[in-house]
């Protein structure tokens, strides 16, 4: 029975499921933030830009440590550290409850928090790149999904709980939920004996300290940088922009529009991982990165044009994020193809450091500027530009640049 066991656990799309399902655990924290802001800072009589400090202390927790932490995921294995991610992850929820004050939150919430996501985020990534040689971008696509998704199931109930039994109760239920059934998926994970062979160049793989001697890392680093801001933005502002323009309470088909525009939200930034992942497995890595780059900068501003529209407001909100949300299936898989699986836990730790830097620029200053003008017209105006900007960038400087990388490396 345990040989039975270990053979379906060590099926690479038993794995892909796993992997689904850590993401699924791990994606509350970042995606229902934005039903927190107006309870916790009413309760901790704090302004929104003080605030969202949490949600940047949380992003750059979960990505300016992600080489550190893919160092020890490929140092102890998948399992351990990510039954550890899930006890911190957990844990911050439950601390958070009995947060008395700001700087309590940003210890719980945004410290722990973003040590234990960021463990089981990179370490997921990490090993499924492994398993899925020849499928990346779709595979990859499918636990980003996981983690774009698995707040649809929390969402709702989350803004019931709030509602019902305040946020102090909801933090420390939830909290241990997440802990739990994290905690026994990680279990099932496994390390790959053995991956489909491909035509792979790089199977020995780059070192991390070689990558980032390279242009091509530094230019996916500034392209990341930039796609993550927009989105952050979104997701941490989420529930101040949908008070500004009234449009938080209104109903659209029998729903309250904020928690109706999260879930669609996540279904979309869910949904868009692995399909463009697929895209791009066929038609090229920076082609894709045009076209759901530019997607995105016109989804913003359209939804920025109408949005005191009730029912616009949570439309064009889902197309937002179809969007944004595959940069996180785009990036790793690029990443990999260019320096190899052998490292590609610990690089792409060091790739996914620009999410920290999307989650400062979308978090506090984003707000800054919304209270220095007034208006968040400038701050949708600087979003748009960074779209567009990462948008030529894969296809004018990002696709030349890589194949003259892959084209030099086959030659030494």
């Amino acid at each position: 029975m345990r040989n039975f066991i270990e053979t379906k656990l060590n099926s690479r799309w038993v794995q892909l499921l796993a992997g689904v399902l850590c993401m699924m655990c791990i994606s509350s924290p970042q995606y229902v933030w934005a039903l927190f802001t107006k309870p916790l800072g009413e309760q901790l009589h704090v302004g929104l830009a003080q605030l969202q400090v949490t949600f940047s202390i949380l992003i750059v927790l979960q990505t300016f440590f992600s080489p550190f932490q893919g160092f020890l995921v490929e140092r102890f294995g998948a399992k351990k550290l990510l039954s550890l991610g899930f006890l911190l992850t957990g844990a911050s929820w439950v601390m958070a409850s009995d947060a008395q004050s700001v700087y309590g939150l940003y210890l719980s919430y945004g410290l722990l928090g973003g040590l234990g996501t960021g463990i089981v985020y990179i370490g997921v990534v990490g090993l499924i790149v492994k398993w899925f040689p020849d499928k990346r971008g779709f595979a990859v696509g499918m636990v980003a999904a996981g983690y774009g998704m698995g707040a649809v199931l929390t969402t709702f109930p989350i803004a019931h709980s709030l509602s019902n039994i305040g946020v102090n109760e909801t933090l420390w239920w939830y909290g241990c939920l997440i802990g739990l059934i994290g905690l026994l998926v990680a279990q099932a994970l496994r390390e790959p004996t053995s991956t489909p062979q491909t035509h792979d160049q790089h199977q020995q793989g780059t070192s991390p300290r070689e990558m980032l001697k390279t242009p091509v890392f530094w230019l996916l680093f500034v392209m990341m940088s930039m796609m993550s801001t927009s989105g952050l933005m979104v997701i941490s502002q989420m529930g101040a922009i949908a008070k500004d323009y009234q449009v938080a309470d209104a109903v659209v088909w029998g729903m309250a529009a904020l928690p109706l525009a999260l879930t669609i939200d996540r279904l979309t930034n869910g949904l868009t991982r692995p399909f463009f992942g697929w895209i791009s497995d066929v038609w090229g890595r920076e082609n894709t990165m045009f076209i759901a780059f530019g997607l995105e900068a016109v989804a913003m501003f359209l939804w920025i044009l109408t949005i005191d529209h009730p029912v616009l407001f949570v439309i064009l909100s889902g197309v937002v994020f179809f969007g944004w949300g595959e940069i996180f299936s785009l990036f790793p898989s690029t990443l990999t193809d260019t320096f190899g699986a052998k490292h590609a836990t610990t690089n792409y730790g060091f790739l996914y450091m620009a999410q920290g830097v999307g989650s400062i620029i979308g978090g506090p200053i984003a707000a800054m500027l919304h209270a220095d003008t007034g208006s968040w017209i400038p701050v949708f105006a600087l979003m748009i530009s960074l779209d567009l900007m990462a948008a030529c960038l894969a296809l004018w400087v990002l696709k030349p640049l890589r194949r003259q990388h892959m084209r030099q490396h086959m030659t030494h």
